[in-house]
């Protein structure tokens, strides 16, 4: 690449990720009331798992990655945004039903028994709400500035309805097949199935790993198919009736391939992305997966979980992480001198409306400024540590102006809580609010509980 040329897009991922957790253990008996190991767990191990993985993966090798992909709102769901959201741009559709969660049960190497719980599947764009809209939107808008594209498709949903988006795609695009998956579209530049999924997609009878590769490039009018065969390497087929044998360089039969399909197709779609030509791509795919399933495959995978619950030290952080996980960030201001039970109250309402609470704390200067020479009565610092440390309170952001419309611009939360004592008509922070599509919602104050009022009954 010549130093003038711009640089490619980003690597997006298009896909189902599911939540993949390892119980790891050791089985030294059988049970008294049946004939099956007991496993004495020594560890739980969690890591995204289908496009999540493949995303993953291509992260961590240095690649600038977008993940479009369906999670649901609930416990499998906010596990998997924490075990992706610091390693890639999350771009998060709806899911009806439950998040997917594969649970495997190991002890020394082996998988004794897998648990597969979750009905999720991707809601289709029609009827979206406006967050929902919203990502959809950046969805269409990360495909059209893409360097390659890799749909990973796991069958539930997400390659079918996203179908859309990759009409008119400048970039390559690299499909990864599923059984229960959709059959892919025409024209990708590399389709890359298993001899399993070659099995489906070959029309006829199956006529072998290289005839398939052949036949499923002639039926797709593919750029190239590679009909991937585990230790066994790849057969891909070229243009013309080309046909090439690509060995795996690391031999590793009877290890645990959990993920291998993920990594290859990946590694493909990183090459094509750097300018490689595709006999090049599946070369460096077939490696990258035989070395992965060689160091331990999925399994060797270790991922940092990070949650909203970890409290992250600042407000941006807590902000970025809530829209990393596709959740509702609210945000409140006030000064908050003297807390008393009416500011709990409304602190703990206003957390109820969403996914995360960062509080706007006015500093002295700026409470000096509306409340008169004589206040605060808690310096910032302290009024800061008393409001960190309720539950309800995932943040605190202090301003020195007179309204916060600054710290406003910087959270942009979904939802701007006021209290019901306000009577001051518009707010001075009403522009900004509506710039950024934010809800305002007025809660009503507990009666007879204020600052002002505990000042008078001190003196």
């Amino acid at each position: 690449m010549s130093q003038d040329a711009p640089a490619p897009g980003p690597l997006v991922v298009v896909g189902d990720t599911l939540l993949d957790v390892d119980v790891e253990g050791e089985a030294e008996r059988l049970c008294p009331d049946a004939p099956v190991p007991v496993v004495d767990v020594a560890a739980e191990h969690a890591r995204p798992g289908g496009a999540g993985l493949a995303a993953l993966l291509a992260a961590r090798d240095g690649a600038d990655v977008v993940l479009i992909t369906a999670i649901g709102d609930d416990p499998a769901g906010r596990r998997l945004c924490g075990l992706l959201s610091a390693e890639l741009e999350l771009v998060r559709l709806p899911l009806r039903g439950e998040t997917v969660r594969k649970t495997r049960v190991r002890a020394s190497g082996q998988t004794l028994l897998r648990l597969d719980t979750g009905d999720g599947s991707a809601a289709p764009p029609a009827g979206a709400d406006r967050q929902d809209a919203e990502s959809w939107a950046r969805a269409a808008e990360a495909v059209a500035a893409a360097g390659a594209v890799l749909v990973a498709d796991y069958g539930r949903g997400v390659a079918a309805v996203a179908r859309e988006l990759l009409r008119g795609c400048a970039a390559p695009v690299v499909w990864d097949p599923h059984p229960r998956g959709g059959r892919p579209p025409e024209g990708c530049a590399l389709i890359t199935p298993s001899e399993a999924e070659a099995r489906r997609l070959c029309p006829g009878a199956f006529p072998g790993a290289d005839g398939a590769a052949r036949a499923i490039r002639e039926e797709f009018g593919a750029g190239a198919v590679a009909v991937t065969q585990g230790s066994g390497g790849a057969s891909l087929a070229l243009p013309g009736g080309a046909l090439l044998k690509i060995p795996a360089p690391v031999l590793a039969s009877g290890q645990d391939v959990c993920g291998a399909g993920d990594r290859l197709a990946g590694a493909a779609a990183l090459a094509l992305l750097a300018g490689a030509g595709v006999t090049e791509a599946v070369t460096a795919g077939v490696g990258a997966a035989s070395r992965f399933v060689a160091d331990g495959g999925a399994g060797a995978v270790r991922v940092q979980e990070q949650e909203l619950g970890d409290r992250p030290r600042t407000a941006a952080e807590v902000a970025e992480l809530t829209r990393a996980s596709g959740g509702r960030l609210i945000a409140t201001g006030g000064c908050f001198d003297l807390l008393h039970a009416g500011h709990v109250s409304l602190l703990r309402r206003a957390r109820a409306l969403g996914d995360a609470l960062v509080v706007c704390v006015n500093s002295d200067e700026s409470v000096r400024g509306l409340k008169g020479p004589s206040r605060p009565i808690v310096n910032v610092t302290d009024r800061v540590e008393v409001l960190r440390e309720l539950s309800c309170v995932d943040a605190v952001l202090v301003f020195d102006e007179p309204t916060p419309v600054r710290a406003i611009e910087l959270l942009r939360p979904d939802v701007w809580v006021k209290g019901g004592d306000y009577e001051g008509g518009t707010l001075p922070e009403s522009e900004v609010l509506a710039g950024i599509g934010a809800e305002t919602v007025v809660l009503d104050l507990l009666p007879g509980r204020s600052t002002t009022n505990l000042i008078k009954e001190i003196r």
